[in-house]
């Protein structure tokens, strides 16, 4: 018998949301049949318990298209990070990892398989990590930059992010594609579509962003998810994820 999903979420302390979004808990995963992830723009680090449990830890790039897992896991802990992460957090680009990942050590951030026990204590662990990470100083305009795009759902010119943080277009696409492996405006068609998937969930099918028109915003969510806006409101048997529960 399928045993039922637990999923948990948290959002991150203050001190840390520059470079975390939230912390989640899954249970059970391996039972979820035909499961789909779609981009949510964030970088993920994974701690998983294999069948044979043994803790796994992989990094998981962006991402600009779905995916559909198949690994068998009992259970896993993810750090859910903001783009800002790779560079301050992880100290490391995510190019080469564009809709793929890679396995870190077993013993990265001195994890252990229990620490997946006790998800309130996994979150802890973490966070007092990534605080002791956070160098003194940050470059104000990356800082800035994101700001804006979230703030914005991706709605923002690349003409007027230049100007609000006196950054040239120019060194700020060539940020994107060295540190994340994709173009400004391919990250903020992310954005945008994950805003656009709570009008979705709501049974709004058609856009309420700035879609040029019905036909582009199909096409647009067909992209990033795989299906139709219809299908994904329908979610049948719960599987698309970081849909509904963020």
């Amino acid at each position: 018998m399928k045993q039922k999903l637990d999923f948990k979420l948290t959002q991150a302390h203050e001190s840390i949301k520059d470079f975390v979004y939230c912390f989640s808990s899954l249970q059970n995963f391996s039972n979820q049949h035909q499961a789909v992830v779609v981009p949510n723009g964030k970088i993920d680090l994974i701690f998983s318990k294999n069948a044979d449990k043994k803790l796994n830890v992989a990094l998981l790039g962006l991402e600009t298209k779905p995916k559909f897992p198949e690994q068998e896991v009992t259970d896993f802990c993810s750090v859910s990070f903001n783009p800002l992460a790779a560079e301050y957090i992880l100290q490391d680009t995510v190019a080469d990892i564009l809709n793929s990942g890679k396995l870190m050590p077993e013993n990265f951030w001195e994890i252990s398989i229990d620490d997946l026990n006790d998800f309130d204590l996994f979150c802890d662990k973490i966070t007092r990590k990534i605080i002791s990470l956070i160098p003194e100083k940050l470059d104000v305009r990356k800082v800035k930059l994101f700001e804006l795009i979230f703030a914005s759902d991706g709605e923002i010119s690349i003409a007027e992010l230049a100007e609000k943080i006196s950054w040239s277009q120019r060194q700020i696409n060539r940020y994107f594609n060295q540190q994340f492996g994709l173009s400004l405006k391919a990250y903020c068609k992310i954005l945008r579509f994950q805003a656009s998937l709570s009008h979705i969930k709501d049974g709004n099918l058609y856009p309420q962003l700035n879609f040029t028109d019905q036909s582009h915003f199909i096409k647009e969510i067909k992209q990033l998810s795989g299906v139709s806006p219809k299908e994904l409101h329908k979610n049948e048997n719960d599987r698309f994820f970081t849909i509904f529960s963020l």
